[in-house]
């Protein structure tokens, strides 16, 4: 066989040498590389040592049937498309071949315009699902509790949720916006012996400070106009379990003093009541401020502070976690995809080219908001730019500087850019040479670190 018949895209199998010309000449010229047989005997010559993506069988060879030829093919473990043409065709056959898994049934004579373009579905449609096997391949890697992440801070952060879990201390999870620390303290539950019991959250932001010691600690009948009757609070719900103060930084000061309290010797005392709950509740804070800062400026107790952080986590921002950006799209593609049926199955290059170049202030929780727009005005099988927002567009990231290269203003008229540029490049240039560690950087820059976080979320 020519070179050109061992890496064909396509094996014809014809008993009429005048049609089986025909037909490679025309998928020739169309651009595919083919191949072709006059029997059923030469077609599984060729399968044995060669697999093409798609075999074109006449239903009638001299030594054989078309179909034992698609049950041959189709008991590969990689399955070339299949299509069956015959100069006999009825109803019947047309419905047996196709229940026997061919992908289209053609009767002769052969209109080509229709068989070039039945080739071109059928092999489009085997592009789209080796892209969706390799995409949940990707998947399958580095998946923890929910969580996505081959990235070095991804697997470190893993890692320490595996040990912290064997604690029973308290643990502060600090992070962005949108980066997941709601997971991180799912994970911590599941690892640990108390996985059997309760996970119970609470934003402590999102509740009238007035209310929240009652939604913390329960109420007694009658503590206040309205309490009809006693109610459990979180505290009791989690007993034995695990409870989550998320935007702990948020907790008015007066609570604080309550929560240090239980910290400390486990007991609750409901509002309005004269005894106290003793409880085995697991706490875990997470926080998207700096608390150090908060406690400089009074908002936040020290002693509470250093209370929480005896386990301290840090999840890493998205910007910092490049080789994972594929991963979590095609995640999020595939959730879109159970949640509601839709054609896109991937993105095109200069789309991932686009996504990597963005800062992702918002986060995993951003991206996941990005990828659902973009899936929903996508009309075809790969996101393009255009179904990106425009901030996305306008915005890219400064180019990302390692610990190694030398920061440089730009000094060409062509190249200079506002202040606010300029900042942003050199504050990524003073974090990438502290490996990350915003206390340092803020330090260097002579900034606090709330104001490098809002730099950062710029």
């Amino acid at each position: 066989m020519s070179q050109e018949h061992l890496t064909a895209d396509i094996l014809v199998v014809e008993d009429d040498p005048d049609l089986l010309q025909l037909l490679l000449d025309e998928l020739r010229e169309t651009g595919y590389h083919c191949a072709g047989a006059t029997s059923l005997r030469t077609a599984h010559i060729f399968l044995a040592t060669h697999l093409p993506r798609l075999v074109i069988s006449d239903l009638r060879l001299p030594d054989g049937e078309g179909l034992q030829l698609l049950e041959s093919v189709r008991a590969k473990p990689v399955t070339p498309g299949f299509i069956v043409i015959t100069a006999f065709g009825t109803i019947d056959q047309a419905v047996d071949a196709l229940k026997r898994g061919a992908d289209d049934f053609l009767t002769k004579p052969l209109d080509l315009e229709h068989l070039n373009l039945t080739v071109a579905r059928i092999l489009k449609h085997q592009t789209l699902e080796q892209e969706l096997a390799y995409y949940r391949r990707l998947l399958r890697g580095g998946e923890f509790h929910g969580m996505l992440g081959t990235s070095a801070g991804m697997q470190q952060l893993f890692s320490q949720i595996r040990q912290v879990a064997r604690a029973d201390g308290p643990v502060l999870i600090s992070g962005e916006s949108g980066t997941g620390k709601e997971l991180v303290a799912r994970a911590i539950h599941c690892e640990s012996h108390r996985s059997a019991g309760p996970f119970v959250a609470i934003n402590c932001g999102g509740i009238a400070a007035n209310l929240l010691e009652s939604e913390l600690f329960g109420h007694a009948s009658g503590a206040f106009t309205g309490a009809n009757r006693a109610r459990q609070g979180l505290f009791a719900a989690a007993n034995g379990g695990t409870l989550l103060l998320d935007e702990i930084g948020e907790m008015p000061l007066e609570m604080q003093s309550s929560l240090l309290r239980t910290l400390q010797d486990g007991r609750i005392r409901p509002v309005g009541s004269n005894t106290e709950q003793m409880l085995d509740v697991r706490v875990i804070a997470a926080t998207n401020r700096e608390l150090l800062d908060e406690v400089e400026i009074g908002n936040f107790r020290q002693d509470l502070y250093y209370r929480l952080e005896t386990f301290t986590l840090e999840v890493p921002p998205l910007r910092q976690r490049g080789e994972d950006l594929e991963q979590l799209i095609v995640h999020q593609i595939d959730q879109l995809q159970q949640r509601r049926p839709h054609q896109v199955t991937g993105l095109l290059p200069e789309t991932l080219a686009q996504l990597k170049a963005y800062s992702f202030p918002g986060n995993v929780r951003e991206l996941a908001n990005i990828i659902e727009r973009a899936v929903t005005f996508c009309d075809r099988s790969s996101i393009a730019p255009e179904h990106l927002p425009q901030r996305v567009l306008k915005n890219p990231r400064r180019t990302s500087i390692t610990a190694t290269q030398a920061w440089q203003p730009p000094l060409d008229e062509g190249q200079l850019a506002p202040l606010a540029d300029i900042e942003r490049d050199y504050i990524d240039y003073v974090l990438a040479q502290v490996d990350g560690n915003k206390r340092r950087a803020a330090e260097i820059l002579g900034i606090g670190r709330r104001t490098l976080y809002r730099w950062l979320d710029n």
